[in-house]
């Protein structure tokens, strides 16, 4: 029987899988190189060659969900309404949570501490989201620091999407919560002329 390889992209992926996996349900503490190998099938080797440590590794985890959360929201298009494009945006970070639920649990549950690769660079995984606010600032239709408006929709996100994701909300619940959660703090947010048109509200 061959030494098992230590260095090539299928390890590497099984690796950060097991790892993200295992940073989502058990204590970091717990998550040594030799758990994250034997769950891999793997050597503890494979892990110093290919991320150079647990560190690396969890550092690859991070910039596997950075990019993949960036990406999802980057590809919401913008549209002449920046309210609505905000609405779309709370849908795909929404979606995003959904989908990738131990992603979404490693990115917001201590990682942050870890730098991020060269490879993704120092993007913001929240990034589009405060562009779009930006962007509502910019047409009067929001009035505040875009930092402080990011913050408090965010807030609002997380918050649901962990409940979500713990199983504290079913689907009905969920859904009503999502819509009167982010409608109102875009209300709480939003300016006179956000009311101009009598067929809409902020959020809708």
């Amino acid at each position: 029987m061959g030494r098992p390889r230590t260095n090539d992209e299928g390890v590497a992926e099984r690796l950060v899988a097991c790892a993200t996996e295992l940073l989502a349900t058990r204590p970091r503490e717990s998550v040594t190189v030799r758990v994250v190998a034997a769950d891999a099938g793997t050597s503890t080797a494979a892990v110093y060659s290919l991320f150079g440590g647990k560190d690396g590794l969890i550092v690859a985890v991070r910039d596997r969900a950075v990019a993949g959360l960036f990406a999802d929201l980057s590809a919401v298009p913008s549209t002449d309404d920046p309210l609505t494009d905000l609405h779309a945006l709370a849908v795909a970070y929404r979606r995003w949570g959904h989908g990738h639920r131990h992603l979404y649990t490693v990115l917001f549950g201590g990682v942050q501490s870890f730098e991020p690769s060269g490879e993704v660079g120092s993007a913001d995984p929240v990034g589009p989201l405060v562009a779009a606010i930006e962007r509502a600032l910019a047409r009067g239709v929001l009035d505040g620091d875009a930092t402080a408006i990011a913050l408090s929709l965010w807030v609002a996100l997380h918050g649901l999407v962990t409940l979500e994701l713990a199983g504290a909300l079913d689907l009905v619940a969920a859904d009503a919560a999502f819509g009167a959660a982010v409608g109102a703090t875009l209300r709480g947010w939003a300016t006179v002329e956000a009311f101009a048109d009598p067929r809409r509200t902020p959020g809708s």
